[in-house]
């Protein structure tokens, strides 16, 4: 008996800490269009919206849609190329409302067989064995202070034997034209070191909100809602931004002191998920575009 009630108390702990997990604020995350380095024209796009997929799928983010980037990128005069740089990222970031916004490029993406004497040549067609290689160099960026948080090359290979296939016509900016390739293998196998990365950086990131309008009547709606797992009941504190520090040998901003002006308490979800409606428990001069973070 005493074996089965120390088994039972350590699912009881298991779930309960599963559950403080799911309970956790998800982070914004934007994943800007890479530039095609080395690889195929278009390989960029495709590669960043596999990332982006594998990060919805994740269930561990909440990540900007691409219509919504684009419409963005376009208003910014960006539109044209839709690519964001370490540098631009920080001033987009405040525009999306994101936490993290991941920049990069395909540095190798191809295909290579082994000759029956041993050699190696770039692989077009035919029955051979080859081996599929993917090589993405992404930056993650802190928007908030403009840091480099990781700068790493995520790599993934794919070997197979059969009829080769041509990649001459293929549309590589629609990651689903060639995603059951062994191109397509080597660039998940890369995707998932991505996420790997990303998970493991974004935890270095606080959590926060925007508040989207303040009520007449002591309330307030702040976004995200349950989209990002802001539940009833939750407590949160709002902060006002001071000015902007940067750093005098770079140029970069090094973020802003923050001052607490009040506490909320999530009372309803809101807009599907996107936003939620808190009572704002005590504090004043709650303003719109106010962060917010979890209570202390």
């Amino acid at each position: 008996m005493h074996v089965f009630r120390m088994i039972f108390q350590t699912l009881l702990l298991l779930a309960f800490c599963f559950t403080l997990a799911d309970a956790q604020p998800k982070k914004r995350i934007a994943v800007s269009r890479f530039s095609d380095g080395a690889a195929y024209h278009g390989s960029g796009a495709g590669i960043a919206d596999m990332l982006a997929t594998a990060l919805v799928k994740s269930g561990k983010f909440l990540v900007v849609e691409r219509k919504d980037l684009e419409k963005v990128l376009d208003e910014q005069k960006l539109g044209a190329s839709g690519i964001i740089t370490a540098e631009t990222a920080p001033s987009m970031g405040k525009v999306l409302g994101v936490d993290m916004i991941v920049v990069g490029s395909v540095s190798e993406l191809g295909t290579k067989k082994r000759d029956v004497g041993g050699g190696l040549g770039i692989f077009d067609a035919g029955v051979s064995k080859k081996t599929a290689r993917a090589a993405v160099d992404i930056r993650l960026v802190n928007t908030t202070t403009g840091e480099i948080l990781a700068a790493e090359t995520e790599e993934g290979t794919a070997s197979s034997l059969g009829l080769g296939v041509r990649y001459d016509d293929i549309n590589f900016s629609d990651h689903s034209a060639w995603d059951d390739t062994d191109l397509g293998q080597a660039a998940r196998e890369a995707i998932d070191g991505c996420v790997e990365l990303i998970t493991e950086k974004m935890d270095a990131i606080p959590w926060s909100g925007r508040i989207l309008k303040v009520n007449t009547d002591g309330t307030v709606l702040m976004k995200p809602g349950s989209e990002g797992s802001v539940t009833t009941g939750m407590e949160l504190d709002v902060y006002q931004a001071g000015e902007e520090i940067k750093d005098p040998d770079t140029g970069l901003s090094m973020g802003s002191e923050e001052t607490k002006v009040a506490h909320l308490k999530v009372l309803s979800d809101m807009l599907n998920g996107k936003a939620c409606k808190a009572k704002v428990v005590s504090g004043q001069g709650i303003k719109v575009g106010d962060i917010v973070r979890m209570a202390e």
